[in-house]
């Protein structure tokens, strides 16, 4: 498969040497994503000054669930593969966990009440582009504003990034999950 725009190749533009040497993926390689962006200094530029990637509101743990479960409601097989190989291990996710991040739901009983509450946003979120005062009220059972806050953000942020990977067509990592490797096609 070849993507639809032509990601740079070694040497990289200048302005993105530093941060694609810093983000290369477990073999070594930065991501197809990263050096397609690097295509535009503008977007590539912006694209990680997005990121929310770093210490926030939420834990590592939560914060993987929410971008698993936003990009496989997205379809974003090459995003959702990325991060299940890079952190589902680090966030402590198991198996079951991850197949439902793809093809469950926030009632599989592989998750606790608090993370069937940020599944359940997740979707909502995803579904309507909005929580209403229902879903809001849910949420601060668990979580504070400012964390809400972030999975709205994290939300918005990952369907973009599901955007540009299924808009572009982007081949998958080759060392990336499948949705197939977890039961799910």
């Amino acid at each position: 498969m070849t993507a639809r725009i032509a990601p740079v190749s070694q040497p990289y533009p200048e302005f993105a040497q530093e941060p694609l040497a810093r983000l290369s993926s477990p073999e070594g390689d930065p991501l197809v994503l990263f050096t397609t962006l690097a295509t535009d200094r503008r977007l590539f530029e912006r694209f990680f000054g997005g990121g929310l990637l770093d210490r926030g509101q939420l834990t590592l743990r939560q914060r993987e669930i929410v971008i698993d479960r936003v990009t496989a409601r997205c379809g974003s097989e090459y995003e959702w593969g990325v991060h299940v190989s890079v952190f589902a291990e680090k966030a402590g996710l198991t198996r079951e966990q991850i197949v439902s991040t793809h093809a469950g739901g926030p009632e599989d009983g592989c998750w606790s009440a608090e993370e069937s509450c940020l599944v359940r946003l997740v979707d909502r979120i995803d579904a309507g582009c909005r929580l209403d005062d229902a879903d809001w009220s849910d949420g601060l059972r668990y979580f504070t504003p400012q964390a809400v806050l972030e999975i709205l953000m994290l939300c918005g942020y990952y369907r973009t990034v599901s955007y540009v990977t299924g808009g572009l067509d982007l081949p998958l990592e080759p060392w990336a999950a499948r949705f197939a490797q977890y039961g799910t096609s």
